[in-house]
């Protein structure tokens, strides 16, 4: 991997994950040298980070971390429920049912994981990760599984914003398990509106628990 392919990708978990938190400055000879780079890469990586809205360049301040508003998070819902609605429908024209109902029965296990120690729950992230990448193969159009993917970055942060409360993970993996029934049952309408319902209700959660940075 690339010199810059690493910083980029050590980036953007650091800010996904809030260890770099929204309006840290992110100085070139301050992370060259914790990432053991040189500053050439780190330029790269930076300007990649910011192409995705993860970074800014702020005057005299240099690449800053961006900040994520109520706005934002409307607008991120708004192209979300576009996105996800169509695709979990083409999923279920074009999906495979089986996969879909072995993820329906992990999905509803779910509860175990949530209710366990963070490792555990970690498993949980990784349970939904892989009906995303399902969906994404399922659907078999590259430029909407890009947009997609492209969009996931910014609603891990907003994840984050919201506390780990176990209530709400119990609630979302019935409701992810109910979009994975829906595909399975290759009924494209049920899919698209059990999405809805789950994307509803997890900005619900986000903004009630939403502290501006």
């Amino acid at each position: 991997m690339r010199a810059s392919d690493r910083a980029y990708a050590a980036l953007r978990d650091d800010i996904i994950e809030w260890r770099l938190r929204p309006g840290t400055v992110l100085a070139e000879v301050e992370q060259s040298e914790r990432l053991g780079i040189s500053r050439t890469p780190l330029r790269e990586a930076l300007s990649r980070l910011t192409a995705e809205g993860l970074t800014t360049t702020a005057g005299g301040r240099g690449v800053v971390v961006t900040d994520i508003s109520l706005e934002d998070i409307d607008e991120l819902f708004e192209l979300r429920e576009t996105l996800e609605g169509k695709a979990a429908a083409l999923a279920a024209e074009r999906g495979d049912a089986a996969l879909f109902l072995q993820l329906q029965k992990e999905l509803l296990e779910a509860p175990d994981l949530i209710s366990g120690a963070d490792p555990a729950r970690h498993e949980y992230y990784e349970l939904v990760g892989r009906l995303d990448e399902a969906i994404d193969a399922a659907i078999s159009n590259s430029y909407l599984a890009q947009a997609m993917r492209s969009l996931r970055v910014h609603l891990v942060r907003v994840r984050r914003l919201a506390a780990d409360d176990a209530a709400r993970l119990t609630a979302a993996a019935a409701e992810h398990a109910a979009i994975a029934e829906a595909i399975a049952a290759r009924n494209p309408r049920l899919a698209e509106a059990a999405t809805t319902v789950h994307l509803h209700r997890s900005l619900s959660h986000v903004k009630a628990t939403h502290t501006p940075h």
